[in-house]
């Protein structure tokens, strides 16, 4: 049985924050149900139409949840919701700043009514200081939070190429909410956790805050290398492909030299003595790497790297990763359904199987509203009429 299986989420949320915490708990059992806007739902429902139609964020953070259109402004509303809270472990709120608080939904107004509920609410920047009130969106979160000085080409900064901000909001709040869980069957009592965006992207650049510690240069932008251990970074081979490769101790450095370069002397060149020299004389270290695999397939770079257990990857792209062997070799791509028929999807990590997680439909807008409703007491004609007012 999943560990969730008994625990209701009930969330507002949008974009993939918000959504991409509670699939993680859907993913462990958790009944989720998710409060869409009637006619436009999930404003990530319309990012794009890669997935036959549908938008690839949505199918990726929204699978296992059941879709209920609400109109939560509208005073019938009230009651509906009322009753899907006397029910419900988790609320889960990503909504715009001060609005979960203007429906009644902070933590403060729910507890003494419902003293077991855990309301997770994220925001962009928390509920206090001169930031409360911002809006809040990924990419604005990976510049406030010093991500993009830090990251692209000497000359240019870049973003990260997925939603990072998000997904450490989310991933914060998913375990957050769980040692909640863990702490309510101590204490019998719901509690608060509240997720900022860019409090979850600072500790995500501890190591280079650190790095610029007592006002110290901040590590370089430095492409796709690293900026401070070297040589760790893409380099080509004479077949014009590319290998990422790293090296992480002096013992490494001295079996790259001997085993893959063969150039033995070089481990004994002083200005490579150390991961700082090495660092600081990139430039001409690269050039002797290249030289040195300029003769060479990728092939054969790679087969002397693994036999020297020297670390490695393949610079993948997406085409790839769908097929990629060790993927394939552990059975993770397993299949959901959805409005557009059965997708492929990746069994979360941890899931040891397809029995080990909850891989349900990604729901069309709205699909489950009717059974909910008539579940919470709501008689059919009752149901008609509110979807002929739009309230659901």
């Amino acid at each position: 049985m999943p560990p969730l299986s008994d625990i209701t989420v009930i969330t507002l949320e949008q974009a993939i924050a918000a959504p991409f915490c509670t699939r993680q708990l859907a993913d462990l059992g958790a009944r989720v149900i998710k409060i869409e806007r009637p006619g436009t739902g999930d404003f990530a429902r319309g990012y794009d139409t890669r997935v036959r139609g549908m938008a690839s964020h949505f199918v990726w953070t929204n699978r296992s949840k059941e879709s209920l259109t609400l109109d939560v402004k509208q005073p019938p509303a009230h009651d509906i919701l009322a009753r899907l809270l006397g029910r419900a472990d988790v609320l889960v709120q990503n909504l715009a700043p001060g609005a979960a608080s203007r429906l009644g939904l902070s933590f403060e107004a729910l507890h003494a009514q419902y003293p077991r509920l855990i309301v997770c609410d994220i925001s962009g920047y928390g509920d206090s200081g001169p930031y409360r009130d911002k809006k809040a969106y990924d990419l604005l979160i990976q510049s406030e939070s010093g991500f993009l000085s830090v990251t692209g080409s000497p000359d240019e900064p870049a973003k990260a190429g997925c939603s990072i901000a998000d997904i450490a909001a989310g991933m914060y709040a998913y375990s957050s909410i769980l040692a909640a869980l863990i702490r309510r069957g101590k204490t019998g009592e719901g509690s608060r956790v509240e997720i900022s965006m860019l409090e979850a992207m600072a500790e995500w650049m501890s190591y280079p805050l650190y790095y610029a510690f007592d006002g110290e240069p901040p590590p370089p932008r430095s492409g796709s290398s690293h900026a401070t251990i070297y040589p760790y970074g893409p380099f080509t081979a004479g077949d014009g492909k590319t290998v990422i490769l790293g090296l992480q101790n002096e013992r490494e450095w001295h079996v790259f030299c001997h085993d893959v370069l063969r150039q033995p002397g070089l481990a004994a060149d002083p200005r490579f003595a150390s991961n700082v020299g090495r660092s600081n004389a990139r430039k001409e270290l690269r050039a002797i790497i290249l030289k040195a695999f300029s003769n060479l397939t990728i092939e054969e770079v790679v087969q002397r790297l693994d036999a020297a257990k020297i670390a490695n990857g393949h610079l993948n792209d997406m085409a790839a990763l769908w097929q990629h062997p060790q993927l394939r070799a552990r059975d993770r791509w397993v299949t959901v359904g959805s409005p557009a028929g059965e997708l492929p999807a990746l069994l979360p990590p941890g899931a040891a199987d397809a029995r080990d997680a909850r891989m349900d439909p990604i729901p069309a807008l709205g699909e489950h509203t009717d059974a909910i409703l008539a579940e919470l007491g709501f008689q059919a004609g009752a149901i008609a009429e509110m979807h002929a007012r739009g309230v659901v």
